[in-house]
Parts: C-alpha cells; sequence; structure tokens
C-alpha cells in the first residue's frame, strides 16, 4: 500500500503523510518545491517510507512519477487559496491550479488502478448559507474563487468517480491551523494561530480585530481523520465535515500561548490601534457539524483550545516556524 499526496507540501499535506507513516504506509509527495529540511526531520520517517516528486500537478510527466502503477491512494492537497486582491489579478491561474488539474488527475488515478481518492476541500464551500451549523447537507452557496473551485471539485470528483469507476470522496475541513504551517506564496493569510506565533517569535504584539470564534482544527487532527478516509475499506458518504466540535476564540488561545511563551502580548486592538492579525473574514462563520465522520470512522478531534496551544508551543519550541 502506498499514498500519494499531490500538494503534499504544503502544510495539510505534511500533516496527512505523517498521520500515514505513523501507519507504516509509504507516502509519496508531489509538490512544486520539496519541503525544508526541519519539516522532513519532523516527520520522522522510516527509510524508504517518504519520497519526493518535485513538480506541478499540470505537468503530465511529474503526475505519472508521482503515481505509479500500484498506487493504492491519492490525496488532493494542492491549492492556492488566494484573498481578494489576488483574485482581481490572477483568476487564470488560481482556477489552473484548483480546478484544471483535476481531470488529468483523475484520469490518471483511473489508469492506474487508483482505489480510492481523497479531495480536500473546505468549509468555504458553504459560503453564506443560512445555517446555525453546517452539516454536510446543508445547501452551499459560495462566493469566493476559492470557494467556488473547491465546490466545483467536489462535484467533479462525485461525477467522474461514478462515470469511471473511481473510489472518491471530499472531506471539507474546518479552519486549519498548526504544525508544518509556514508562508509558501500559495495561502494569502496564514492562520491566525500561525501569525500570533511570528509576533511571539519577532517580539511583536499580537492584536486582533476581534474575538474571532469559530470550529479551530489543529492540523494533526485534520491529518488523523482523512489518514482514516484513505485507509477505511469503505465509505457511506461521498463528503465528510472536518472539524473541531468546540467552538473557541483565537484571543483566548493567543493568550494560552502568551502564557507559554513569556513576552507575548495578545490581545484585542484597541481604539486607534492597527490589528496586527489578519482573521478570515468579516465575520464569524457557523460550525461544522461533526456527527457523520464520528459515526462512519469513529474519529472526533482530540485537540481544543488548550491542548492544541500546548502542542504546538511544544512544536515550535523543537522546530521553529519553518519547519
Amino acid at each position: 500500500m502506498s499514498v500519494a499526496i499531490l500538494g503534499g507540501a504544503g502544510f495539510v499535506g505534511l500533516n496527512v503523510a505523517q498521520a500515514l507513516l505513523a501507519r507504516k504506509i509509504p507516502v509519496r509527495l508531489l509538490d512544486r518545491a520539496a519541503p525544508p529540511p526541519a519539516a522532513l526531520r519532523a516527520l520522522g520517517a522510516a527509510p524508504d517510507a517518504l519520497s519526493l516528486v518535485v513538480g506541478s500537478v499540470a505537468d503530465p510527466a511529474a503526475l505519472a512519477e508521482a503515481i505509479p502503477h500500484g498506487t493504492d491512494a491519492v490525496v488532493l492537497a494542492a491549492a492556492i487559496t488566494p484573498d481578494a486582491a489576488r483574485e482581481a489579478a490572477d483568476p487564470a491561474g488560481i482556477l489552473a491550479v484548483n480546478l484544471d488539474s483535476l481531470v488529468p488527475v483523475l484520469a490518471r488515478c483511473r489508469a492506474t488502478g487508483v482505489r480510492r481518492v481523497v479531495n480536500l476541500s473546505s468549509a468555504a464551500a458553504y459560503g453564506a448559507a443560512p445555517a446555525p451549523v453546517l452539516a454536510e447537507t446543508v445547501p452551499a452557496e459560495p462566493a469566493t474563487l476559492y470557494a467556488v473551485t473547491k465546490f466545483a471539485s467536489e462535484r467533479v470528483l462525485a461525477r467522474l468517480a461514478a462515470l469511471w469507476g473511481l473510489d472518491g470522496v471530499s472531506v471539507r475541513l474546518s479552519a486549519v491551523f498548526g504544525p508544518f504551517e509556514r508562508a509558501t506564496g500559495l495561502r494569502d493569510t496564514l492562520s491566525p494561530q500561525a501569525q500570533i506565533a511570528a509576533c511571539a517569535a519577532d517580539g511583536r504584539p499580537a492584536l486582533l480585530p476581534r474575538e474571532g470564534w469559530r470550529d479551530w482544527l489543529y492540523a494533526p487532527d485534520a491529518g488523523e481523520a482523512v489518514a482514516r478516509l484513505v485507509a477505511a475499506p469503505r465509505l457511506a458518504h461521498l463528503l465528510y465535515n472536518v472539524s473541531s466540535p468546540e467552538v473557541w476564540p483565537v484571543l483566548a488561545w493567543g493568550e494560552r500561548l502568551a502564557a507559554l511563551r513569556p513576552g507575548l502580548v495578545c490581545r484585542l486592538a484597541r481604539d486607534g490601534e492597527a490589528p496586527t492579525i489578519r482573521l478570515h473574514g468579516d465575520a464569524d462563520r457557523p460550525p461544522l457539524a461533526t456527527g457523520r465522520l464520528e459515526s462512519d470512522l469513529g474519529w472526533r478531534a482530540a485537540h481544543g483550545l488548550a491542548s492544541s496551544a500546548g502542542h504546538y508551543a511544544e512544536w515550535l519550541q523543537r522546530w521553529g516556524g519553518t519547519a
């Protein structure tokens, strides 16, 4: 059994890789650049358990190297997460990476007999759906180009999987943060937690525009959920939410990190002060329902506010912000 992770050098891809490697499953990462050396050391892969393919998901030769015959599963993690400025400046580039590459990837999976394709989508696909809790059955109303491409990727996968006999599943990840997160040029706004950690490293105050309530998802929990979806013999649904059942403010998380990192100031910006932390959007979205994945695979996020802050502080102490 082996798994190819496309976009595998990104921080979610690396957390998925770590969860698979912990199961003794060999992993191949395809990305436009190799992960930093510290990240490779942090993965702790056994010899011959991890291989790298440097190239684009749009390159047939790179795809052929990353997905040879005998590949058991493919995780689709390659994406650009743009801000509004990049949407306006380069919509074609966003569509090319997030959507246009999907059909050639699925064709390669079909040709090589891949058992399962796991598509990493996003809670952004729900858009402005008017529901207090966002279950997988809530009609999506995506608005941004990122959200539109993620929603479209789910539907394209479902349709071609039915036509081509592929086993495909999409997962809508909540707001992910944690180990391996770093600036790669593909995510225009890092998580608020990563921004707070950067403030701690630079000696700057972390000033938030509001408390930032959300069902924040710690990256190792996301990796574990995807690993279970990869390994499950069969799945009952084509779409799963992956999130924490808890909703908490990122301000409180930053205050917890500040207690562990002396010198860090984390608070709300006062009148006349410019926030130094950017939140995702101007309002807090509703949480994702998590019952489907828990019922089908027994998965539940292991980390909440306190445990994720403690674990991440230890990670930063050992590996720093570039791993």
